[in-house]
């Protein structure tokens, strides 16, 4: 490492910078599933008290995660020209408004209105934070960084339960609306003031060296200004994005990768409690032992597989993923083909355990590929196909798959997207070797 030609001073402030980014994020990032996910916990009390239809409480849903699909990759882009603090913490503002709202709203289409505005403004939350891990964390410590931020939503999803509960056995369930959406809100409130508080603005705007000058790693976004006169702050959020991002095939490769992990995931975890009740014939209760797991067996492995890009894996991403979605496909045959309530635990577990390491890693090897001055922008493109196909490849397709040909088409549907996701990942690893060479930096 060359950081000995920087003062001692200039380099404990650029890292308790970038460590308080990093807290930053994780904490704005998770409140803003506290004000998303309590949506769900809201839905039998919404249906009891504005006698809504399944159909209705379905095109909520709905209406959430379009929305919220589109406003990701939208919102990302925008956040390339915006300061990583505000940007996040005016998203996650917003996200408390409209629940505040939601908290006192008995008519329905006011309703339906709400949820499209709570979607839109959670697309505000993953542009400043991949943003602000890609321009603190050096090639060496992105991996962990990345899974370390990634882990924070299945943190505060699981944070839901909890305080929805809590208040509501406090409060009663007469006020259920409180319980629902103003506690959650209060909550996500004390999160504002953290990002506020602890994330920052890019390194030179803080006055600091660029992580490539503190750790001398070659960087993407060298390479590819070396090429060209044009500079990022004389292009518009459009121009980064056309010419970086939409013209970047190793932007597409990400896209892919994101759409099939998107399909296999959601194609498990959305007909997990149905396929198991009425096709296995397990109990409500194993049900919901294979569904929690699935979840939260992601935490350690998301973390584990942090440490082992930057252990063993530096340069060479996209391989961890490979290996696991070979697993994966065994998995999902296996969970297809057993009677066994334990087995088919296990393999539900070990196929929620590495489905999310795709996801995960394709936020590292985004800044592998994409120049820092356009990750916000790559993030978008890839939240909106993700949450746009491949969540309906997993949900809608698969049901009619189902619906045709049975069950078993289905799964073989969710395998085949395994083999696609794994071709993708390889033509990624591919991407970076044509711009990092094989030779001593790629080590």
């Amino acid at each position: 490492m060359a950081s000995q030609n920087f003062s001692p001073e200039v380099i404990r402030k650029f890292n308790r910078f970038k460590m308080e980014s990093l807290l930053g994020v994780f904490i704005g990032y998770m409140a803003y599933y506290i004000v998303r996910n309590n949506f769900i916990f809201s839905t039998p009390y919404l249906k009891e008290e504005l006698s809504l239809s399944a159909t209705q409480i379905g095109l909520l849903s709905s209406a959430m995660l379009i929305t919220y699909g589109c406003s990701k990759g939208f919102m990302s882009v925008l956040a390339d020209k915006s300061n990583p603090r505000y940007f996040m913490a005016t998203g996650l503002l917003l996200c408390i408004l409209v629940n505040l709202c939601m908290g006192f709203t008995t008519s329905f289409y006011l309703f339906v209105g709400l949820v499209v505005l709570l979607g839109l403004c959670q697309g505000m939350g993953v542009g400043p934070s991949i943003i602000t891990v890609g321009h603190w964390f050096s090639r060496t410590e992105r991996g962990r960084a990345s899974t370390m931020w990634n882990v924070s939503h299945n943190v505060g999803g699981g944070l839901v339960a909890p305080v929805v509960g809590a208040a509501m056995n406090f409060l009663g369930t007469e006020h259920w609306r409180i319980a629902a959406y103003i506690v959650p809100g209060l909550v996500a409130f004390i999160a504002v003031l953290l990002v506020l508080k602890l994330v920052k603005r890019r390194p030179a705007e803080e006055g600091l060296p660029t992580v490539e000058e503190i750790s001398h790693e070659a960087s993407v976004t060298e390479r590819v200004l070396k090429k060209t006169q044009e500079r990022p702050k004389d292009m518009s959020a459009w121009e980064i994005f056309y010419k970086y991002v939409f013209k970047n095939e190793n932007s597409w490769y990400l896209v892919l990768i994101d759409i099939f992990t998107y399909m296999v995931r959601f194609g498990m975890i959305t007909w997990i409690p149905l396929y198991l009740l009425t096709v296995k014939g397990l109990t409500k209760g194993e049900m919901g032992v294979s569904f929690m797991l699935f979840e939260w067996a992601a935490i350690p492995s998301t973390l584990i597989a942090g440490w082992l890009v930057d252990k063993y894996f530096k340069g060479k991403v996209m391989l961890l993923p490979f290996m696991c979605l070979i697993v994966v496909f065994g998995c999902v045959f296996g969970y297809m083909q057993s009677d066994s309530v334990f087995a088919i635990t296990v393999f539900a577990t070990i196929t929620g355990c590495l489905i999310y390491i795709p996801q995960s890693m394709v936020a590292v090897q985004a800044m592998e590929v994409i120049p820092s001055f356009a990750l916000g922008s790559a993030v978008g493109l890839r939240g909106f196909m993700s949450y746009l196909v491949g969540t309906s490849m997993g949900t809608t397709l698969f049901g009619f798959v189902v619906d045709r040909f049975g069950w078993d088409s289905g799964f073989y549907l969710i395998m085949g997207g395994a083999l696609c996701c794994m071709t993708f990942c390889y033509l990624s690893h591919r991407g970076v070797q044509k711009i990092y060479g094989t030779g001593k930096e790629m080590a």
